[in-house]
C-alpha cells in the first residue's frame, strides 16, 4: 500500500526552451473542482538568481496498479508574454508561494495523485506547539525513487512560535537538515484522529518549505549552518485560489 501523502508531492523541472535549467518540488491543491500545482515562487522567478523558466514539467503516475508507469506533463509559465501563475504580497512584501491551476482536461484520465483541500489547512494554531513533529515531502537535490517516481520525506520540528509571523514575515521556522530542490514541498502534521478530514489524506497542512535560514555574521569556517527553514504559512492559499 503506498501512503497517500507521497502522492501529493510532484517533482518539478524548469526549463528555458528544451535546455533543463533546475528541479524542485510541488504540491497538488484542489478547491471545489479546481486543480493546482502549488511551489515556491523563486521556482518559477528569481531575478536575484537570474532564474526565468519559460515552462515547468511534473512527472504523473497514469497507472494505479503499476508506479512505475509514469509520463511527462510540461506547464507553460507565460501565456502571450503574461505570467499565468498566481502570487501574493503581504505588508511584508512578496510572499514566496506560487501556484498554477492545471487543466485537468489535459492530464492523462488515468493520472493517480492525492490533493490537500481547504479541509486540510490548520484551523485551530493554538494546538500547535514548538518543537511538534513535521514532515517535508519532496525531491531534495532531485532525490527520489526513480522506478516508482516517489519523493523522499524528511522529519523535522516547528522551530518558532507558530501563528507568530517570524520577524515580521509570513513563515513559520522549522528545524531540517534540508538541501536545495526541496523548494516547495508541503510541510505537513499528522491529524488528530478527530478530525473530519475528505478521503484518506489524514495530514494537516502547515506550510511550504521556501529555504535555508543563515545569518550574515556566521563565520562559515567556526560556525555551523543553523540548520533552520522557512516555511511559509499555507493559509495564504486560499486567498490565491478564491476565483
Amino acid at each position: 500500500m503506498i501512503e497517500p501523502i507521497l502522492l501529493t508531492a510532484a517533482n518539478v523541472l524548469t526549463f528555458y526552451g528544451q535546455r533543463r535549467l533546475t528541479n524542485a518540488s510541488g504540491f497538488f491543491f484542489e478547491r471545489g473542482n479546481r486543480l493546482f500545482l502549488v511551489t515556491s515562487r523563486h521556482v518559477l522567478m528569481d531575478a536575484p538568481g537570474k532564474h526565468f523558466p519559460d515552462r515547468i514539467e511534473i512527472e504523473l503516475h497514469v497507472n494505479p496498479r503499476n508506479l512505475a508507469e509514469s509520463t511527462g506533463f510540461s506547464i507553460p509559465l507565460y501565456r502571450e508574454g503574461v505570467a499565468i501563475w498566481r502570487q501574493a504580497s503581504d505588508t511584508a512584501g512578496q510572499v514566496d508561494i506560487a501556484l498554477i491551476e492545471l487543466d485537468r482536461k489535459a492530464m492523462p484520465q488515468t493520472t493517480v495523485y492525492r490533493a490537500f483541500t481547504p479541509s486540510h489547512l490548520l484551523q485551530e494554531p493554538d494546538r500547535v506547539e514548538v518543537g511538534m513533529s513535521l514532515l517535508v515531502v519532496g525531491f531534495p537535490l532531485g532525490f527520489h525513487d526513480t522506478l516508482h517516481h516517489m519523493p523522499v520525506v524528511r522529519q523535522a520540528i516547528i522551530a518558532s512560535s507558530f501563528g507568530l509571523r517570524f520577524q515580521g514575515e509570513g513563515y513559520f521556522l522549522t528545524d531540517a537538515r534540508m538541501h536545495r530542490g526541496t523548494s516547495g514541498s508541503p510541510v505537513v502534521m499528522r491529524a488528530g484522529e478527530d478530525e473530519d478530514l475528505l478521503g484518506d489524506l489524514c495530514w494537516k497542512l502547515l506550510g511550504v518549505h521556501s529555504a535555508r535560514l543563515d545569518v550574515g555574521s556566521r563565520d562559515i569556517q567556526l560556525d555551523e549552518a543553523l540548520g533552520l527553514n522557512c516555511a511559509w504559512y499555507a493559509d495564504i492559499l486560499m486567498r490565491l485560489t478564491i476565483n
